[in-house]
């Protein structure tokens, strides 16, 4: 059975969504809830945060990217013909 390809529209939508969490993570409310005097094996929490955040923001893209191009690699191989359709 072939999957059927994702409308390009929820593709772009998707990545605006990542751009989004992006934007939201490098802001005032999340960079306050993490500038506090803590530190954890020696690193403050904010940097830590900054350190770990967009890494795992990168990973997460990457992925992202790599399914996407799987699923248009999977798109552009010819299928064999059916037999119905040799008939």
């Amino acid at each position: 059975m072939k999957m059927r390809a994702k409308n390009p529209l929820q593709l772009r939508e998707a990545w605006v969504i990542f751009f989004m969490l992006g934007l939201v993570m490098l802001n005032f409310p999340f960079l306050h809830i993490f500038n506090k005097d803590v530190q954890i094996f020696g690193i403050p929490l904010l940097i830590l945060y900054l350190m770990v955040g967009w890494p795992l923001s990168i990973v997460v893209v990457y992925f992202f990217s790599l399914l996407h191009g799987r699923e248009a690699a999977d798109n552009d191989t010819p299928t064999p013909p059916s037999p119905q359709d040799r008939a």
